[in-house]
């Protein structure tokens, strides 16, 4: 009896003990099908480094403040690939040092550009919802945006667009109605659209409000806005444009007028605001309405002492936007040339686009995906770069393999020194901000300095060396001579526009992406050992592209 109840002790002990190395397995085999799992996932958000998977997590843990952000500008290198080896002063910029450089740190600047904080929205938990609107609900209306009826403004917002953020945009630039369509478009005017539409038509909830209704598929649900305008806070006031001679006849140049005795520039400016055109235009007692054309372009302004008699004119914008050239749309077939707008980052890609946009009227297309561009009306963004459904595609690539893709490109150059610091505050404060002083003053600063000096030169060079048919454009060119130079880049793009079209991207130049004027800083950013680094590196560029028979750098990039 004791031998057997021996055996049956032993037999449970072995049993607990194979139980226990059991439910170890079991808990390790979950573990590593876990790690697995969690591994593909990085690997697909990985878009174009799926070598390097450690690095969306090293940037985490950078903005976490877990490691020092200066240890991604050392990106490690492929198993199996020797060492850098770092070059002597005299071939560290040359032309084949920093194409070497600009290969070996690709997949860094990928991961950089596209993983930034200052271009991600943060995704909400929970959709808030905006405050009661005020405004007065109009109906539900057809809505066709070649021949719109609310022909003043246009927002876009195709993530927090809301009923109340509409009515309020539209009633701070003196408009009587607001109208929203798609869930997510925004439109202005001082007419109702003439034809309704049943009120189940307009059955789109608005993407940034559960709940409420933003119009429909080419249907629009109006408010009228007057009440709230009273209570609006003005978005911006009448801008002065100059004084210019007067066209020949101002009645057929212009298609409103008033002759108001005692006229003044706000009773102008109200009279044009309501027939919805953006100039308002004074001779005397005269006030006229319209728009830029080409019998009056708005060019060779003089001096405001010198404007009087009926020869001259004082101009004046209104809050009305110019909506000749807000019309944009998909290639209806796909092109066959594949083109490229290819630029350091912070040369004015953005706008760039913006431009030729508005110019061409179609979308243009992007080698990333930015969710801020994307929701302000950039649909290019989430159309899939290689569809050939965009008139070109934003990229700052510059490998061989990755230029060689493209027929022809727009390659866009800036001065260095104004890209650097763009793209440091867009980096650190978005695309319409500033980085502060403590960012300037930090050890991110010069290490950004030293490593993008670098690629800016490097883009250029590989560029002018892999890319096939290249229309070189200088920022400061374009900025300076926009319709002479958006007329270059329309007519490489293969695109036939009007004057009047390209008057009117004129008069809306600055789109939604521009700083809101040069914030002055109280010191020099850029040290003297900077500056010896970066003219340089412009002394480089700048004979390449003389070797390829293009213009030089303009006379302001050197040296500083």
């Amino acid at each position: 009896m004791a031998k057997a109840f021996f055996r049956l002790q032993k037999f449970l002990r072995r049993t607990q003990f194979l139980l226990f190395f059991l439910t170890a397995a079991y808990l390790m085999a979950g573990s590593l099908l876990l790690l697995q799992r969690t591994r593909l996932v990085i690997q697909q958000g990985s878009r174009g480094t799926p070598a390097n998977q450690a690095l969306p997590v090293l940037e985490e843990m950078s903005r976490a403040g877990i490691i020092d952000p200066r240890a991604l500008q050392s990106p490690r290198l492929p198993e199996g690939t020797d060492a850098l080896q770092e070059p002597g002063l005299e071939q560290r910029h040359s032309p084949h040092w920093l194409t070497s450089r600009n290969s070996e740190l690709r997949r860094l600047r990928r991961r950089w550009f596209q993983r930034l904080p200052s271009d991600q929205e943060p995704l909400q938990t929970a959709m808030q919802h905006t405050p009661e609107h005020q405004g007065t609900y109009m109906g539900c209306f057809t809505h066709d945006s070649r021949e719109r009826t609310l022909k003043g403004a246009v927002f876009y917002d195709l993530r927090k667009m809301t009923v109340a953020h509409c009515q309020e945009a539209c009633a701070e630039r003196a408009y009587s109605y607001a109208g929203l369509a798609f869930g997510a478009e925004c439109y202005c005017g001082n007419s109702l659209p003439a034809a309704a539409a049943k009120p189940e038509e307009c059955n789109s909830e608005c993407k940034g409000e559960k709940g409420s209704v933003c119009g429909g598929v080419n249907r629009l649900s109006v408010y009228g806005v007057e009440q709230l305008r009273a209570a609006a806070r003005p978005r911006r006031n009448v801008i002065y444009r100059g004084c210019f001679r007067a066209p020949e006849n101002l009645t057929d140049t212009f298609p409103a007028s008033l002759i108001q005795p005692n006229l003044t520039v706000e009773m102008c400016s109200e009279f044009c605001s309501k027939k919805e055109f953006p100039l308002a235009v004074i001779r005397g007692q005269e006030c006229h309405c319209g728009f830029p054309t080409g019998r009056f372009p708005l060019r060779d302004s003089t001096d405001r002492l010198r404007c009087h008699g009926a020869n001259y004119c004082l101009v004046y914008q209104t809050p009305v936007q110019d909506t000749r050239c807000t019309d944009r749309k998909f290639l209806t077939t796909k092109s066959k040339v594949f083109v490229a707008l290819s630029s350091f980052p912070g040369a004015g890609n953005t706008w760039a686009r913006h431009l030729i946009e508005h110019a061409t009227g179609y979308y243009t297309g992007s080698y990333y995906f930015d969710g801020a561009l994307y929701n302000k009306g950039f649909k290019g963004e989430k159309d899939h770069w290689r569809s050939r459904r965009t008139i070109c595609v934003k990229t700052h690539e510059s490998g061989k393999t990755e230029i060689e893709m493209f027929d022809s490109a727009i390659l866009l150059i800036r001065n260095p020194y104004k890209s650097l610091m763009a793209e440091f505050n867009r980096k650190y404060a978005g695309h319409l901000g500033y980085a502060t002083d403590r960012n300037w003053k930090s050890k991110e600063w010069p290490d950004f300095v030293n490593g993008y000096a670098s690629w800016w030169a490097s883009h250029v060079l590989e560029w002018l060396k892999y890319g096939k048919r290249l229309l070189i454009v200088h920022y400061e060119d374009l900025k300076q001579s926009l319709i002479p130079k958006l007329k270059e880049m329309v007519e490489f793009l293969n695109v036939t526009v009007t004057e009047d079209r390209l008057l009117c991207v004129e008069n809306n130049r600055d789109g939604n992406f521009k700083r809101s004027g040069a914030k002055q800083k109280n010191f020099e950013p850029f040290t003297q050992e900077m500056k010896d680094l970066i003219n340089r590196y412009i002394l480089t560029v700048d004979e390449a592209l003389r070797g390829r028979n293009f213009s030089g750098l303009p006379r302001e990039y050197v040296p500083r």
